[in-house]
């Protein structure tokens, strides 16, 4: 592959923080990398070095000869006085772009809502965010360096976004850098990483996957490597100068290696325990929509929904900006009143709501974190242990200098860290959760993953994070045209859905367009055309492995269902009629699982 850029000996220190120290790098023509690494690690530095925006303290940068690059910031430096179209073309005219398939393919799906006429001074923060976007992507750089391109973007264009930028270069050509907490994006755009911290770099092989099966096995050669040094003192000289023995690099995710490292972990979460759980803290009612109609102006955002959320379920509620899923949360919490139909809150719901802002922590910023913590309940269970509420902070990534500051001066993902802690504490059983991953890395996605695993209540998730939503829910439904539709198969048939209504695919056409020929009626399961693209084999191969991960997930939902049921007492009939119920929704979910991997077979012809 040919060299496209790179730097030599580079060192960047700002007053409180070396982000660079001695740092060498190339990157080829062809390389898709993730940035990742903590909040304030240096990864929005490093890129703006290696686009020279950024100048570096010593070192240097270097790129092929007149290579353009394209670099998309957190933050945009717009001019207010121009209008969208001025921004994205400058002073192209009209007639150069509008015709272009391949422009207004990306119009369509980031800035359709938007008039090209509209003032950039006028627009929202996440219009603003979109119309940025476009403009990174309009042009035909060889190099894109993008800094959360995913911030205010639906899980549709997100999706679209993952595939454009799959299908934009040529295989070998072309340089991507993308810096995101969106691991499903990651997952789907890279195919190798850079986790930075210390001052460096520490390159992996793969997607977002094989990044942390990589990170996996090296803390584990780090743990065996500790074991014999402490065992075997007479060559602790020997082992500290020879240091960590050199390990093969893996071309891509190897599944087996994964089962083996995980063997011995138990589920993510107990879902019969905690649903057990739930129920003891809520009674048998927790939330239930009856005929709710909601609108704004002439426009009818829920349209005579009827719907139980039952106490112990974790629903993931996916739709289009503008869909009414906070409208929807708002109603939940008792924020907003329908228009007609009325919300049936159980007597003993106690109802907490994480916010999209940080309204929480409104009035507070003198405090100091300690002094808020002193207010609310002091002992958490989490895992099964009692942990105090310190303890929680330092899990979530604060130490003991962040819980001595005063709220003002903590960075906004602290802020959203505190924020999640201080819902918690209030002890709810129903938890409202709108975009809780904003402002967090990737680590305390994870860690905010695995407090949420044991909480027993009833969650409710609004989020773009396709990988945040799979991971915490186990239930997800849909917003379309004011109505709510269950959604057995997740996101992969939320898309799908939409694909079919004819508004945007993945690719930001219709059906009808997206093949030569072909009826933009045609029906869900009908039979696969004679030859499928390699695209399209791509695509029903991963829906394949996917049917196959989640028919194995059920399974052992049933056999934990059934083991639950034959410990039941006989002579309690409600539990052992709940039971059976419960057990009968299991099957029936597996049916659908196993139709839809037949009906994928059928369509690859294994």
């Amino acid at each position: 592959m040919a060299f496209a850029l790179g730097c030599e000996s580079v060192s960047l220190e700002y007053p409180t923080k070396v982000v660079l120290k001695d740092f060498t790098i190339g990157i080829d023509e062809g390389e898709r990398i993730g940035v990742v690494g903590r909040n304030g690690d240096g990864k929005s530095s490093l890129i703006g070095v290696l686009a020279q925006r950024v100048e570096p303290d010593s070192g240097r940068v270097f790129s092929r000869k007149d290579i353009s690059i394209a670099l998309l910031r957190q933050s945009d430096s717009l001019d207010d006085s121009l209008t969208v179209a001025q921004t994205i073309f400058g002073d192209a005219p009209e007639y150069s772009w509008a015709s272009d398939p391949r422009i207004r393919e990306i119009l369509d799906n980031l800035v359709s809502e938007i008039p090209m006429d509209s003032v950039i001074g006028n627009l929202s923060g996440g219009e603003r965010r979109r119309v940025d976007l476009a403009r990174v992507l309009v042009g035909t750089d060889e190099v894109l360096m993008l800094d959360e391109p995913t911030n205010h973007l639906d899980v549709h264009s997100i999706s679209w976004l993952a595939a454009h930028l799959k299908r934009r270069w040529p295989k070998g050509e072309g340089v991507l850098l993308v810096v995101t907490h969106d691991r499903w994006f990651l997952d789907e755009v890279c195919t190798s990483m850079w986790e930075v911290h210390g001052g460096g770099v520490e390159p992996f092989e793969g997607g977002y996957s094989a990044y942390v099966l990589q990170r996996v096995e090296r803390e584990e050669a780090a743990r065996v490597a500790e074991v014999k040094r402490q065992n075997l003192l007479r060559r602790e000289l020997a082992w500290l100068s020879r240091g960590a023995r050199a390990r093969a690099t893996k071309p891509k995710f190897h599944v087996e290696a994964a089962r083996a490292l995980i063997a011995d972990v138990p589920p993510l979460r107990e879902s019969i325990e905690l649903k057990r759980a739930a129920v003891a803290r809520l009674g048998k009612q927790a939330v239930e929509f009856v005929r709710v109609v909601k609108s704004f102006g002439q426009k009818r955002v829920l349209d005579d929904i009827s719907w139980v959320i039952a106490p112990g379920d974790r629903i993931g509620i996916l739709g289009e900006n503008g869909a009414g899923k906070t409208t929807m949360l708002g109603l939940i919490a008792g924020e907003l009143e329908p228009d007609s139909g009325y919300i049936k809150i159980g007597k003993t719901v106690q109802m907490a709501t994480l916010s999209q802002r940080l309204t929480e922590l409104e009035g507070e910023e003198d405090y100091r974190v300690r002094e808020i913590l002193t207010r609310y309940k002091t002992r958490y269970m989490i895992d099964g242990k009692e942990v105090t509420a310190t303890q929680l902070l330092e899990r979530l990534g604060f130490n003991r200098a962040h819980i001595d500051m005063p709220v003002s001066k903590l960075s906004g993902g602290q802020k959203r860290r505190l924020q999640l802690m201080l819902t918690l504490l209030q002890g709810p059983n129903v938890l409202i959760l709108d975009e809780p991953g904003n402002d967090m890395d990737i680590d305390m996605l994870a860690e905010m993953e695995s407090v949420l695993d044991s909480w027993p209540g009833t969650l409710i998730m609004v989020t773009h994070d396709r990988y945040l939503m799979e991971r915490v829910t186990d239930n997800q439904y849909a917003l379309i045209d004011g109505k709510i539709r269950h959604l057995p198969r997740g996101v992969d048939e939320y898309l799908e859905l939409m694909a079919e209504r004819g508004q945007r695919s993945m690719f930001g056409v219709s059906r009808a367009a997206s093949v030569e020929g072909a009826e933009s009626t045609e029906p869900a399961g009908s039979p696969a055309k004679p030859a499928l693209s390699n695209a399209e084999r791509q695509s029903a191969r991963k829906r394949l492995a996917s049917a196959e991960r989640r028919m194995e997930t059920m399974r052992a939902k049933i056999e934990r269902a059934q083991a639950d049921f034959e410990q039941t007492d006989p002579t309690d009939y409600v539990a052992l009629t709940e039971a059976q119920d419960e057990i009968a929704r299991l099957e029936a979910q597996m049916e659908e699982l196993e139709l839809e991997w037949l009906e994928v077979s059928e369509l690859l012809g294994e």
